[in-house]
């Protein structure tokens, strides 16, 4: 079987992540669900708890593409409830989250939503505000962080499928 190209999985991933951006406006759900399904993680409960986590309950912290990315490559290389005293598979699991961490700081400047958003939208916004949420929407929040989700996935999926 001839084996399918990266950019299918990317245009494949791209076109995920819009419906699914457009289905959820959750950056951490968003991600998730794009690589649950491209990966064929089995993370329903997972995808209900990523709910909150949109820089960390809409606070500029943690990019919720960070997290969703984090599940994922956790769920490749983390431990279960049956190994976890296996401190060697903990510390395996780091290396491929740091190195995502590290490729996402190279593109983004910052693992950090509040920093993220001020940097692609030139003017930090507090999303729990409802009206800056709406202004941040205006300025074109699906396409500029649905930018930032798409790179994530991308960048998550170059780890998963080593």
């Amino acid at each position: 079987m001839e084996q399918e190209s990266n950019q299918e999985m990317v245009d494949r991933l791209k076109t995920r992540v819009n419906e699914n951006l457009l289905l959820s406006g959750n950056c951490a759900q968003t991600t998730f669900l794009s690589l649950m399904d491209e990966f064929q993680l089995d993370g329903d409960e997972i995808l209900k708890a990523l709910t909150p986590l949109p820089g960390v309950a809409l606070r500029g912290e943690t990019c919720g593409a960070v997290t969703g990315s984090l599940m994922a490559i956790g769920f490749k290389y983390g431990r279960d409830r049956k190994n976890l005293d296996n401190w060697q598979a903990y510390i395996d699991s780091l290396r491929p989250s740091r190195q995502f961490c590290r490729s996402f700081e190279r593109e983004f400047g910052s693992t950090m939503c509040g920093e993220i958003v001020e940097d692609k939208f030139g003017r930090p916004f507090n999303l729990a505000d409802p009206q800056e949420a709406m202004q941040w929407y205006q300025c074109g929040a699906f396409e500029k962080c649905g930018e930032v989700i798409g790179k994530a996935v991308c960048l998550a999926a170059d780890i998963l499928v080593n």
